[in-house]
Protein backbone atom coordinates (compact mmCIF):
# COMPACT_ATOMS: atom_id res chain seq x y z
CA UNK A 1 0.00 0.00 0.00
CA UNK A 2 1.09 3.27 -0.49
CA UNK A 3 0.43 6.57 0.64
CA UNK A 4 -0.64 8.94 -2.10
CA UNK A 5 -1.57 12.43 -1.76
CA UNK A 6 -4.16 14.00 -5.04
CA UNK A 7 -4.05 17.72 -6.02
CA UNK A 8 -6.78 18.54 -8.53
CA UNK A 9 -9.57 21.29 -8.42
CA UNK A 10 -12.54 19.05 -9.56
CA UNK A 11 -14.07 17.34 -6.63
CA UNK A 12 -15.37 14.90 -9.00
CA UNK A 13 -12.28 13.51 -10.80
CA UNK A 14 -10.60 13.50 -7.00
CA UNK A 15 -13.09 11.03 -6.30
CA UNK A 16 -12.46 8.84 -9.45
CA UNK A 17 -9.45 9.08 -8.16
CA UNK A 18 -9.64 7.93 -5.22
CA UNK A 19 -11.73 5.15 -6.43
CA UNK A 20 -9.34 3.91 -8.63
CA UNK A 21 -6.42 3.95 -5.96
CA UNK A 22 -8.71 2.17 -3.35
CA UNK A 23 -9.18 -0.71 -5.64
CA UNK A 24 -5.30 -0.68 -6.28
CA UNK A 25 -4.91 -1.26 -2.59
CA UNK A 26 -3.68 2.20 -2.17
CA UNK A 27 -4.24 4.90 0.69
CA UNK A 28 -5.55 8.55 -0.27
CA UNK A 29 -4.16 10.36 3.02
CA UNK A 30 -5.22 14.11 1.43
CA UNK A 31 -7.12 15.63 -1.07
CA UNK A 32 -6.61 19.18 -2.16
CA UNK A 33 -7.24 21.90 -4.85
CA UNK A 34 -4.87 24.13 -5.19
CA UNK A 35 -0.78 24.11 -5.21
CA UNK A 36 -0.42 26.25 -1.96
CA UNK A 37 -2.56 24.06 0.00
CA UNK A 38 -0.98 21.10 -2.01
CA UNK A 39 2.39 22.31 -0.16
CA UNK A 40 1.05 22.85 2.95
CA UNK A 41 -0.61 19.18 2.82
CA UNK A 42 2.54 17.73 2.02
CA UNK A 43 4.36 18.85 5.12
CA UNK A 44 1.55 17.56 7.16
CA UNK A 45 0.55 14.27 5.35
CA UNK A 46 3.94 12.73 4.33
CA UNK A 47 2.56 11.10 1.20
CA UNK A 48 5.11 8.90 -0.48
CA UNK A 49 3.56 9.57 -3.96
CA UNK A 50 2.02 13.33 -5.12
CA UNK A 51 -0.67 13.35 -7.84
CA UNK A 52 -0.65 17.21 -9.62
CA UNK A 53 -3.54 17.92 -12.32
CA UNK A 54 -1.47 20.58 -14.24
CA UNK A 55 -4.41 23.72 -14.03
CA UNK A 56 -4.90 24.19 -10.61
CA UNK A 57 -6.19 27.97 -8.76
CA UNK A 58 -3.22 29.63 -7.84
CA UNK A 59 0.25 27.95 -8.04
CA UNK A 60 -0.44 25.22 -10.70
CA UNK A 61 1.32 21.75 -10.69
CA UNK A 62 3.97 22.41 -12.65
CA UNK A 63 4.87 24.92 -10.43
CA UNK A 64 4.13 23.05 -7.28
CA UNK A 65 6.18 20.52 -8.48
CA UNK A 66 9.19 22.96 -8.93
CA UNK A 67 8.62 24.08 -5.80
CA UNK A 68 9.22 20.86 -4.23
CA UNK A 69 12.52 20.29 -6.24
CA UNK A 70 14.24 23.95 -5.30
CA UNK A 71 13.33 22.85 -1.53
CA UNK A 72 15.07 19.37 -2.00
CA UNK A 73 11.99 17.30 -2.02
CA UNK A 74 12.50 14.76 -4.36
CA UNK A 75 9.58 12.47 -3.45
CA UNK A 76 7.87 10.67 -6.49
CA UNK A 77 5.52 13.36 -8.66
CA UNK A 78 2.74 12.15 -10.65
CA UNK A 79 1.33 14.90 -13.04
CA UNK A 80 -2.63 14.43 -14.31
CA UNK A 81 -3.47 16.31 -17.11
CA UNK A 82 -5.71 16.82 -20.02
CA UNK A 83 -3.03 17.81 -22.78
CA UNK A 84 0.08 19.32 -22.08
CA UNK A 85 1.93 22.55 -23.67
CA UNK A 86 5.43 21.91 -24.76
CA UNK A 87 6.86 24.34 -22.48
CA UNK A 88 4.60 22.55 -19.14
CA UNK A 89 6.21 19.30 -20.80
CA UNK A 90 9.48 20.49 -20.72
CA UNK A 91 9.33 21.72 -17.62
CA UNK A 92 8.14 18.98 -16.35
CA UNK A 93 10.69 16.83 -17.69
CA UNK A 94 13.62 19.30 -16.15
CA UNK A 95 11.85 18.96 -12.68
CA UNK A 96 12.47 15.36 -12.70
CA UNK A 97 8.86 14.78 -12.88
CA UNK A 98 8.59 10.64 -12.36
CA UNK A 99 5.03 9.93 -14.23
CA UNK A 100 2.59 11.84 -16.45
CA UNK A 101 -0.85 10.37 -17.06
CA UNK A 102 -3.48 12.00 -19.38
CA UNK A 103 -6.58 11.87 -17.30
CA UNK A 104 -9.30 10.05 -20.50
CA UNK A 105 -6.79 7.45 -19.67
CA UNK A 106 -5.91 7.46 -15.80
CA UNK A 107 -8.47 4.59 -14.94
CA UNK A 108 -6.08 2.20 -17.21
CA UNK A 109 -2.61 4.09 -16.48
CA UNK A 110 -2.47 5.62 -13.37
CA UNK A 111 -2.22 2.17 -11.18
CA UNK A 112 0.37 0.97 -14.01
CA UNK A 113 2.36 3.95 -13.27
CA UNK A 114 2.45 3.76 -9.30
CA UNK A 115 3.34 0.97 -9.94
CA UNK A 116 6.60 1.50 -12.23
CA UNK A 117 7.49 4.39 -9.99
CA UNK A 118 7.71 2.01 -7.01
CA UNK A 119 10.04 -0.12 -8.74
CA UNK A 120 11.95 2.71 -9.45
CA UNK A 121 11.27 3.65 -13.35
CA UNK A 122 9.57 6.81 -14.08
CA UNK A 123 6.31 6.59 -16.17
CA UNK A 124 5.35 9.03 -19.30
CA UNK A 125 3.32 8.25 -22.27
CA UNK A 126 5.17 7.18 -25.28
CA UNK A 127 3.52 10.18 -27.01
CA UNK A 128 4.59 12.58 -24.73
CA UNK A 129 8.46 11.74 -24.83
CA UNK A 130 7.94 12.26 -28.90
CA UNK A 131 6.89 15.52 -28.17
CA UNK A 132 9.62 16.18 -25.52
CA UNK A 133 12.38 15.24 -28.01
CA UNK A 134 10.78 17.00 -30.79
CA UNK A 135 10.18 20.18 -28.74
CA UNK A 136 14.27 20.12 -27.84
CA UNK A 137 15.37 19.68 -31.29
CA UNK A 138 17.97 21.43 -32.30
CA UNK A 139 19.21 21.91 -35.82
CA UNK A 140 22.74 23.40 -35.55
CA UNK A 141 25.67 21.78 -33.78
CA UNK A 142 25.91 23.13 -29.59
CA UNK A 143 28.97 22.99 -28.41
CA UNK A 144 28.23 19.69 -25.38
CA UNK A 145 29.08 17.97 -28.87
CA UNK A 146 32.66 19.09 -28.80
CA UNK A 147 33.17 15.74 -26.70
CA UNK A 148 31.49 13.37 -29.40
CA UNK A 149 32.84 11.87 -32.71
CA UNK A 150 31.89 12.97 -35.67
CA UNK A 151 29.39 10.03 -36.25
CA UNK A 152 28.39 10.51 -32.20
CA UNK A 153 27.20 14.09 -33.22
CA UNK A 154 24.84 13.06 -36.23
CA UNK A 155 23.41 10.36 -34.32
CA UNK A 156 22.85 12.97 -31.40
CA UNK A 157 21.32 15.51 -33.81
CA UNK A 158 19.10 12.95 -35.47
CA UNK A 159 17.66 11.74 -31.98
CA UNK A 160 17.09 15.50 -30.95
CA UNK A 161 15.15 15.95 -34.06
CA UNK A 162 12.75 13.09 -32.74
CA UNK A 163 14.00 10.02 -35.07
CA UNK A 164 14.14 6.73 -34.26
CA UNK A 165 17.44 4.39 -34.12
CA UNK A 166 15.74 2.62 -37.59
CA UNK A 167 15.18 5.87 -39.33
CA UNK A 168 18.73 7.34 -38.27
CA UNK A 169 20.78 3.99 -39.35
CA UNK A 170 18.54 4.69 -42.62
CA UNK A 171 19.86 8.04 -43.20
CA UNK A 172 23.42 7.38 -42.33
CA UNK A 173 24.00 4.38 -44.16
CA UNK A 174 24.27 1.64 -41.04
CA UNK A 175 22.98 -0.70 -38.64
CA UNK A 176 20.52 -0.16 -35.61
CA UNK A 177 23.26 -2.13 -34.18
CA UNK A 178 25.55 0.28 -34.87
CA UNK A 179 23.68 3.47 -34.05
CA UNK A 180 22.90 2.03 -30.13
CA UNK A 181 27.01 1.51 -30.18
CA UNK A 182 26.54 4.82 -30.44
CA UNK A 183 24.12 6.03 -28.39
CA UNK A 184 25.42 4.16 -25.55
CA UNK A 185 28.89 6.09 -26.46
CA UNK A 186 27.04 9.55 -26.38
CA UNK A 187 25.20 9.00 -23.12
CA UNK A 188 28.44 8.06 -21.23
CA UNK A 189 30.08 10.57 -22.59
CA UNK A 190 27.54 13.36 -21.73
CA UNK A 191 26.54 11.83 -18.29
CA UNK A 192 22.72 11.29 -19.52
CA UNK A 193 20.62 8.31 -19.63
CA UNK A 194 18.23 8.35 -22.38
CA UNK A 195 16.86 9.91 -25.66
CA UNK A 196 14.64 12.97 -24.34
CA UNK A 197 17.89 14.10 -21.71
CA UNK A 198 19.89 14.32 -24.97
CA UNK A 199 17.33 16.46 -26.64
CA UNK A 200 17.20 18.98 -23.77
CA UNK A 201 20.73 18.81 -22.83
CA UNK A 202 21.31 19.90 -26.68
CA UNK A 203 18.43 22.64 -26.75
CA UNK A 204 19.62 24.25 -23.14
CA UNK A 205 23.00 24.23 -24.72
CA UNK A 206 22.02 26.26 -27.47
CA UNK A 207 19.38 28.75 -25.51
Amino acid sequence: MTRILVADDHPFFRMGVDAVLQMGGHEVVAMTSDGDATLDAIERENPEIVLLDVRMPGRDGISTLQHLRKRGDNRPVIILTVEVSDDQLLAAIRAKVNGIVFKHDAEDSLLKAIDAINNGLRYVADELIDKAIAQAGVTRTSSCLSALSPKERGVAQHVARGLRNREIAALLATTEGTVKVHLHSIYSKLGISNRTELAIKLNEADE
